[in-house]
C-alpha cells in the first residue's frame, strides 16, 4: 500500500513585479494557511516517509512550514526543479521514481499539474485545486512504479477555506 498527499503551494504575493514567478514568495493568507494546514493534519497523524517539493519559493516555503508542524525534518526535504509547472506526465514519472522503502510521500507544487494530476490518479474530480489544499489518495500497490497503470482511492482532502 502506497500514500500520495498532493499539496498545492499557498497563496502567493505579486507585491513585487519585478521578481519572476519562480522567485514569488508567499503572501499575508498564505502565511498564515500553512500552519493552519500543518496543523490539521498533524492532528489526523498524517507523518510522510517522504517530502518533495518544486524548489520554487512559494512551494518550498509552504513544503518547510508545514513539515514543522508535523515534525518532519526541513534537511530531509527533497527538491526537484521537474515539478515546477510540470503536467501529469513529468508529476507521475517523479512519483513512480520514488524509492519503494517509502510508503507514503508527499509532493510540492503546482496547478494546473497538481489538478489534473489528481484527477488523473483517482476517482474524485476537481476543477481546481486550490491553494494550501491538500488531497491524499492510496493505491494498493506495492511499488510507486505501478502508479503509472493504477487508479487509486482519495483518502484525505482539506483546504484552507474549508
Amino acid at each position: 500500500m502506497k500514500t500520495l498527499y498532493i499539496v498545492r503551494h499557498a497563496k502567493s504575493s505579486w507585491d513585487y513585479p519585478y521578481l519572476s514567478d519562480f522567485d514569488r514568495p508567499l503572501n499575508k493568507r498564505g502565511q498564515r494557511d500553512v500552519p493552519d494546514m500543518g496543523q490539521r493534519i498533524a492532528n489526523e497523524g498524517i507523518l510522510p516517509d517522504l517530502i518533495l517539493s518544486s524548489p520554487a519559493n512559494r512551494a518550498i516555503t509552504a513544503a518547510r512550514g508545514i513539515a514543522a508542524k508535523i515534525g518532519y525534518p526541513d534537511q530531509r526535504i527533497e527538491e526537484d526543479r521537474n515539478i515546477y509547472h510540470a503536467g501529469t506526465s513529468t508529476l507521475k514519472r517523479i512519483v513512480a521514481n520514488i524509492s519503494d522503502m517509502h510508503d507514503s510521500a508527499m509532493i510540492f507544487g503546482h496547478n494546473p499539474g497538481f489538478t489534473w494530476l489528481i484527477n488523473d490518479l483517482c476517482n474524485f474530480y476537481l476543477d481546481n485545486l486550490p491553494t494550501c489544499a491538500i488531497c491524499g489518495i492510496e493505491f494498493d500497490i506495492n511499488s510507486w512504479k505501478d502508479i503509472l497503470h493504477t487508479i487509486g482511492k482519495k483518502v484525505y482532502y482539506d483546504y484552507p477555506k474549508s
